[in-house]
């Protein structure tokens, strides 16, 4: 039996190297830089000058509570992260696609490889994105933010969300 047959998270061989290749290159460099993070006035959620997005600060689950974000993440299957950001679309909010919540990424840090001054509490995991596998229609891109790499992921697995407007 070939154990990576039944492998449930993990890197498809060369698709998904090829896609890896195209979505870290068209991400250009993705270091958080002086001054590229503006908080609104309440603190929760940040503009982006380099992106012009709008991020949360906190994952969904978590509360922006006195400069820092409080309480646990959510962990959402596929299909459950797909289904919140569709309740937030009201207020403008979606789910990320690989290439903009791999924008956050800061190659200079690991675990988390992100700014945790602009993004305090996010969670040493693998976040979901909008973006499908290609080839594989219950895969999905994720972004590893212990390590900054691309991933992805099956539906049923659960992953916590970073929402973005």
């Amino acid at each position: 039996m070939n154990p990576v047959a039944n492998h449930r998270f993990g890197a498809k061989p060369i698709l998904g190297c090829l896609l890896t290749a195209t979505l870290l290159l068209g991400a250009g460099a993705v270091q958080a830089q002086a001054g590229r993070f503006t908080a609104s006035p309440a603190g929760d959620t940040v503009a982006d000058s380099k992106t012009s997005f709008t991020w949360s600060r906190c994952s969904v689950g978590q509360a922006w509570v006195n400069n820092a974000c409080t309480g646990t993440a959510t962990l959402f299957t596929y299909d459950q992260a797909v289904a919140y950001a569709k309740a937030q679309q009201a207020g403008g909010w979606r789910l990320p696609d690989a290439k903009e919540l791999i924008s956050l990424v800061d190659r200079e840090r690991t675990s988390p490889a992100i700014d945790v001054a602009v993004f305090p509490g996010t969670v040493l995991n693998n976040y979901w994105t909008s973006s499908p596998m290609v080839g594989d229609p219950d895969a999905f891109w994720t972004v590893n933010f212990i390590t900054g790499a691309l991933a992805y992921s099956f539906r049923d697995n659960v992953h916590p969300i970073r929402l973005v407007k």
